[in-house]
Parts: C-alpha cells; structure tokens; sequence
C-alpha cells in the first residue's frame, strides 16, 4: 500500500515537473526563425529539469537552472516557407517558417495601425487586403501571438512596419517576421533599459556638461506657479466642457498642463526604460535581422542628454542585449517631410512638399536637436542608417505610410542585403575654396548628381569671413557643385539647406534622393 501510493506521489511530482516548462511570447504558431544564424530558444522550467527542442532534424537538450532558467540555440538554419513543428519539451508549435525576422519600435508613427491610414493611402489599402502566408505578425499586446498576414491581421498592425514588410517579404522572397514594441508620445528615455543609460559614457559626459549651466530651483520654481495656475484654469475649464457637452457642441480644448522639472541626468517625468522593459524585453535574445526605428518628436526626456547622444547609448545597448552583433538598425529621418521631390510620380513622393522659390532672406539655422542636421548625426553610430524621409510628406503624423515603408525597404536591401542599390542622397564628402569658389565634393553620388524641379540649381548660402550669408550661385561640374557669388569675392564657407523646412533646396542624386543639409563651417 504505502509502496503504491509513493509510486503514485512520484508520478503526481514528474507530471508537475514536467507540466512547469514555460515560454516566452516569441515562440508560438505562425513564428518566424531567423535564418544564417544560431538561433536561441528559451524558457522556464523546475530547477533542474532536462529540456528537449527538436525543429527541422535537429535536436538539442539542456537542463533548467537553479532559477528554473533555460536556453539552447538551435544551428544555423536556411530559409524555408515548409511550415514545421517546433518541439520543446512536451510542447509543440506548428507552422514555424525560417526566415528574416524585424523588429519595429518608437512612437506614433511605428503604433499607430493600418486601418488607421488605408483612407489616404492607396498602396496601402492595396496591400492591406492581401493575405501574405509568408509574412507573420507579432503585435505589442501582452497576450499577442504570431499572426498570418490576412486582411482581417493587417489592418491591425502597425501601418509603417506593415508598409515596410509587405513589400520586404516580396522582394526577398523567404519568410519575413515582424515584431512591434512602440507607444504613442514617447521619449528614447524610455526605450533603453536603466542600466544601458547609465553605463553609458557619452551620456554621463553630456550630464556633467551640461549641470553647470542648468538652473534647476529656478524652473522648479516656475512649475510650481505654472501648476498653481494651470489648476486654477482647469477648474474653470471644466463646467464651460460639461456645459458644451449637454448642449452638443464641440468642448473648447483643455488648458495644456506644464511639464515637470527633473534634476540633470534624470528624467522630467516617468522612468527611465519603462517601455523597454514592458514591450522590448520580450524580444531580447529572439534571432532578429534588424530593427526599424521611429521616434524623435518626443526628444530624450532626459535633461541633458540630446537625441543623437541617447540613440548611441540605445543602439549600443539593444545590440549587446541581444548579443547578435551590430545589427542592423534604422531609422526615420526627422522632422517628416520639408523637402522637395525628386519625381512626384513616384508613389512614395506624392505627398511631398511643393518646389518653392528661394526665400527673400536667409532663413534661421536649424534647430539644433530637433532636425534634419541633428538626427542625420546618428549615422555616426555602426551600421546604423538614416531613412530619408524629406521629400516623402509633413505632418507629425505623415499619412503616406507606404511610402515610407518603401524608402525603408530601399535602405534595408542596401545595407542588410548588400543589393548594391544606392540608399542616401548625396553627403558633403569634402571641399575647397579656390578663384572665388567653393567646390564641394559628395559620397553617395549613386549615379551622378542632378538638379529637379526649377530652371537651376538651388539652396545654397555663401559667406565670407564676415559670417554674412548669402544666397549663391551654384552648378553641377561632373561629380561636384561649385559655388559662387559676385557679392563674395573671398568665400570662406557654404551651407545648402540650411533650416528646419527647405522645399526651396532641389540638389539630388539621379537615383532620385534628395542631398541632406550641410555647412562646411562650424560658425
């Protein structure tokens, strides 16, 4: 009897041993495995329980740490669109493809969803309606699983990553995985864990540069009035809503609450790495190819610490989380629009801003951390890759989410592909001054520079010693542009587009990409 009943307590104990083997959100039906790569696989178990995952002939065991801890990686796999069974342990996930696998993340412009664009945007609307088997979504929501592509998956998903896949997934021809992690109105701050941000060098170098200058009890100060009378306007503004409401009109808008005051080094409000930690730790550790960005009008939220220097920190903390290397990692250009375009046939550009005439005086300088200048500065970080969005449509919220999707595309297949395709506009390599002249000298030429739209060439600004800007003369000689002006017989530097918008700046690439700002000073 009492034998019976310790063969039984045994059995009751193996099944609850057995019966603890837990997953991650990552692997369910309908995944995409990154190919070319050793991919892991993990999850929890009882401390010490052997672990078996088995997927296309191969099988690998390990056991659960003292922690309940596991992990394997499975070798290197090829693509393939044959939908297989996953094992692990007792588990089994049917109709797992291998293939490429991006991650989404940001703002507004990478949450919000497809229905919410197919209005405006036709290609999108097409592609909406489309089933895909080889394409797989993996939206934020907590309890989310991998999803086919179907009309009824599409629309909700995210508009810029579907924009981006769809036409990826065609192109290459294996099996694509896209995974979203991005919320409305957020700063970087938010999307790098703590420790990324504070075991970052040039972070912490930016705070103490910046401290001395920062008048912290003064602002608070001012916050603290701020508040007292935003409470006040509050107070009154709610009977005058309520009241409209009752009589079925439009309330008038809410006064704007001020923003809170955080000391240098720390954020103005929440936490630093809340997001990272709700929507990207998931997906740490799963085989990715790269990642596709869309953040910036939200700034850091850290006080003293700009974007571009952020983003550093973030690239470089994603990628050894994960530990896969430099991955790729691009990233939407902002502000969206403000240029013109190159060919306003194209899908892509017919939404951006119309050629305009020279401004009658210089325009002010750009701003310093919210601009194109600015965010083309995180192209200094490795293998990461600006998706020029200036002559693709204005707006906070662009509605041309296809177009975008499809610049990303072109960048993506130049840099993680190595297609050989060109991807940026024309750089300001070098230049030098001669006669009277300025020449300028560019990378990314693709297949020659090129003027569009207008009679001539146009946007550049001339100075002399003085720092008295102009607006020059310039002309395309073979792979240069050399710049003029009889008002400056003695140059000493060039700026082309230099503003915050600058529809009236039409140097290209015939490759059809628009030249970014440049100055050749540092005035």
């Amino acid at each position: 009897m009492k034998s019976s009943f310790a063969c039984i307590s045994l059995l009751l104990l193996a099944s609850a041993l057995h019966a603890e083997v837990k997953l991650s959100k990552v692997f369910t039906p309908h995944m995409v495995l990154q190919r070319g790569m050793a991919v892991p696989v993990w999850g929890t178990a009882a401390p010490g329980e052997k672990v078996t995952v088995s997927f296309a002939g191969q099988s690998k065991t390990t056991k659960a740490d003292d922690k309940g801890a596991w992990s394997v990686k499975l070798d290197s796999l090829q693509a393939s669109a044959e939908p297989r069974t996953l094992t692990i342990g007792d588990k089994k996930i049917d109709d797992v493809l291998v293939g490429d696998v991006w991650i989404g993340s940001g703002q507004s412009n990478m949450d919000m969803v497809v229905a919410s664009y197919t209005k405006d945007d036709p290609v999108l609307d097409a592609a909406s309606k489309q089933s895909c088997p080889h394409l797989r979504l993996l939206r934020k929501d907590a309890n989310a699983t991998w999803e086919q592509s179907t009309p009824e998956t599409n629309v909700k998903f995210s508009a810029l990553l579907f924009s981006f896949g769809f036409p990826l997934q065609k192109e290459l021809g294996v099996p694509v995985g896209l995974m979203v992690g991005a919320v409305g109105g957020t700063p970087s701050g938010f999307w790098l864990s703590e420790e990324m941000y504070r075991s970052d060098a040039a972070s912490a170098a930016a705070v103490k540069a910046f401290a001395p200058t920062y008048k912290y009890d003064e602002l608070v100060a001012k916050y603290a009035t701020d508040k007292a009378k935003w409470d006040a306007d509050i107070a009154a503004w709610k009977p005058l809503a309520e009241a409209a409401k009752k009589e079925g009109k439009q309330p008038p808008p809410a006064p704007r609450a001020p923003q809170p005051v955080g000391k240098a080094g720390e954020t103005n409000f929440g936490k630093v790495g809340q997001l990272f930690e709700q929507f990207i730790r998931p997906y740490v550790g799963y085989g990715i190819k790269g990642v596709l960005w869309d953040q910036g009008e939200s700034r850091t939220n850290i006080v003293g610490v700009d974007q571009v220097t952020l983003m550093g920190a973030l690239i470089g903390g994603w990628r050894k989380a994960w530990g896969q290397g430099d991955f790729p990692f691009l990233y939407v250009e902002k502000p969206s629009g403000g240029g013109c375009a190159y060919d306003y046939s194209q899908p892509m550009n017919r939404l951006a801003e119309k050629f305009a005439a020279l401004p009658k005086t210089i325009p002010n300088n750009p701003d310093r951390e919210y601009s194109h200048v600015a965010f083309e500065q995180i192209m200094k970080y490795k293998n990461t890759h600006m998706v020029i969005s200036s002559d693709l449509g204005n707006g906070i919220h662009p509605p041309n989410k296809s177009g975008y999707g499809a610049r990303a595309v072109q960048v993506a297949l130049a840099v993680a592909y190595e297609k050989g395709n060109e991807y940026l506009g024309p750089q300001l390599a070098s230049h030098s001054i001669s006669g009277g002249k300025v020449t300028l000298k560019f990378k990314h030429l693709g297949k020659g520079l090129a003027f569009k739209n207008g009679d001539k060439l146009q946007g550049f600004a001339i100075a002399g010693a003085d720092k008295k800007f102009v607006w020059a003369d310039a002309v395309i000689e073979g792979d240069t542009v050399v710049v003029s002006s009889k008002d400056v017989p003695q140059p000493a530097a060039v700026r082309y587009a230099w503003s915050n918008a600058f529809q009236w700046a039409n140097l290209f690439n015939k490759d059809g990409l628009p030249a970014q700002p440049f100055r050749t000073d540092a005035w």
